[in-house]
């Protein structure tokens, strides 16, 4: 029997400054995808910031929704609302449809996925509200049926897309708001995503308390 061919072992060395190098690499996309982006996405962030900011002055409410990483970011969003951003201030009025476990499941097994945000919607929505939608693709049709039930109910729609908007991106109405960020990974455009829900709570902050930078 011929002997088995050996390898030699891999330089933990090695292996930690390839990681690195990648590492690296995100970082440098990121930032420049961010920086890309900041001229393109700040008017459309902006009027996201005053619709959201009149309807929560009017007594309305913002209603987030999102699949995944997004339904993360729906959450992040309605509680930095909810208790604060970065100062102390009222609390805003915010939910977000991804966390009531037993409507999503019930809505999902009675019905289908596609209806988890929109029946909570009909439930609760009020023209007047705005209905944050995240989607990365533009396609999640959970998401483009909220979109569907807010505009018949007479809410506004904010939403959060990538790539080129998918179908989400086509069915924005005259007084709502499309941010879409320009690129094809979800990692990245998830990341600007995170940063223009940020800049939404610092603009509606500003709007309605007069924070000062």
């Amino acid at each position: 029997m011929g002997s088995a061919q050996k390898t030699a072992p891999t330089d933990p060395s090695d292996s930690a400054a390839e990681l690195a190098v990648r590492v690296g690499a995100h970082f440098r996309e990121s930032a420049n995808l961010k920086l890309s982006s900041a001229q393109l996405l700040a008017a459309p962030i902006a009027r996201a910031a005053s619709l959201m900011a009149d309807a929560l002055r009017a007594g309305g409410k913002i209603l987030a929704c999102g699949n995944g990483g997004s339904a993360a970011d729906a959450q992040h969003f309605a509680a930095e609302l909810v208790n604060r951003f970065e100062i102390d201030r009222p609390p805003l009025a915010a939910v977000a449809l991804t966390t009531d476990s037993s409507a999503l499941t019930s809505i999902a097994n009675d019905f289908r996925y596609e209806d988890v945000f929109a029946k909570q919607l009909r439930a609760i929505g009020r023209a007047g509200d705005v209905l944050l939608a995240i989607s990365t693709s533009g396609n999640s049709a959970s998401i483009l049926e909220a979109v569907a039930v807010a505009q018949a109910i007479g809410a506004r729609v904010v939403a959060l897309t990538g790539g080129r908007g998918g179908k989400l991106g086509e069915r924005i109405a005259d007084g709502d708001v499309h941010v879409n960020v320009p690129h094809t990974s979800t990692a990245r455009v998830q990341e600007v995503h995170l940063l223009a829900l940020h800049c939404l709570c610092d603009a509606i902050d500003y709007q309605m308390f007069g924070v000062k930078s």
